[in-house]
């Protein structure tokens, strides 16, 4: 009898475990590449994941990798092996580049309540959110920051920096292109009188702030809207973003979907649900940026306070992918001189 109580138990265990198989099967993952603060524990995608299973019925899986920069990267290298669905986080210095891989799908979207500062064109990728480069500082420790990017650079006994590398860094990326449409064919020149000051060049931008949180620079290469974080998540209102009278560099953050995917009609599902209030509600305490789909009033009140660029600066996405390749080897030989 004990035998056939324990057979039992066990044909009951081994249906209940075969059933618990035969749902997670039925349920498709969604392979999303990112870049691995928006999957940390303090960005957006923990939330992100939670909100969209619930309307999906199915697996959001994220792939994390340092920046948009080592996103397109390492679909370049996986090429159409990639098992990605979906690709989050390239931005508009580098979508040129991205169609030009082949790898990506039109969207098929109707972009919904916009707030971008000029209307959105693009077929393939849809935009989730939008912020300005700029050099944010500790007030208690630079009384006096540079006003303009000219004062930056030009500033023998100006403030060191830390700064990101373009070919592996979205802002880093962005400053160089900051600098070169400031200061056009005399970029060069530029980067050599700002080069003794600068103290670290990172591959990402998350161990450059690390490093300014511990003071081996007073400035660093971030987004006006990054002093929001220290306000609203720590209570410190210390930090906050230099103005430059040229203008801040303006980045947008988009999302695509891979072509090859088996999950076409869920990766759409996905893109929809970028812009919805949901998705977008998340954005400016996670991610720190200005959301693509929400109105100003939907803001946190700290957003009120930062920076408001007096002009939004930006290349075409064609005239960047023709000169990136360039302007960087003009970098490139600027610092090593």
């Amino acid at each position: 009898m004990p035998y056939l109580k324990f057979s039992k138990i066990l044909v009951i265990s081994i249906f209940i475990l075969l059933a618990t198989f035969s749902n997670a099967e039925i349920k498709p993952t969604l392979n999303v590449y990112t870049y691995s603060s928006f999957t940390s524990d303090w960005g957006p995608g923990p939330k992100v994941k939670e909100a969209f299973e619930k309307e999906c019925e199915c697996i959001l899986n994220y792939v994390a990798l340092e920046d948009g920069v080592s996103l397109l990267s390492r679909l370049k290298l996986e090429g159409k092996n990639t098992k990605a669905d979906i690709v989050l986080g390239l931005d508009t210095n580098l979508i040129a580049n991205a169609e030009k891989t082949g790898f990506f799908a039109p969207h098929q979207q109707q972009l919904k309540n916009s707030s971008l500062p000029e209307p959105w064109t693009n077929e393939t990728f849809i935009p989730y959110d939008f912020g300005y480069f700029a050099f944010v500082y500790d007030k208690n420790i630079l009384k006096t920051p540079p006003n303009s990017l000219k004062a930056l650079v030009e500033d023998k006994n100006g403030p060191k920096i830390l700064i990101q590398d373009p070919r592996t860094s979205t802002p880093g990326l962005g400053l160089l292109l900051w600098v070169k449409k400031v200061y056009g064919d005399k970029a060069a020149e530029a980067w050599r009188k700002l080069s003794p000051r600068i103290v670290t060049v990172s591959k990402g931008w998350s161990e450059a702030y690390g490093l300014f949180l511990k003071n081996e620079a007073p400035m660093v290469l971030s987004y006006t809207t990054s002093p929001a974080y220290h306000v609203i998540a720590e209570e410190k209102l210390n930090y906050a973003a230099a103005e430059f009278d040229e203008g801040h560099y303006q980045q947008i953050e988009v999302a695509g979907l891979i072509k090859s995917s088996k999950q076409q009609v869920l990766g759409k599902k996905f893109l929809s649900f970028i812009q919805s209030e949901t998705f977008q509600t998340i954005i400016p305490t996670t991610n720190w940026m200005y959301p693509a789909s929400l109105s100003s009033d939907k803001l946190p009140e700290a957003f009120g306070d930062l920076v408001q660029p007096k002009q939004a600066l930006i290349f075409n996405d064609i005239e960047i992918e023709e000169n990136r390749k360039k302007w960087v080897r003009e970098w490139l030989d600027a610092l090593a001189n």
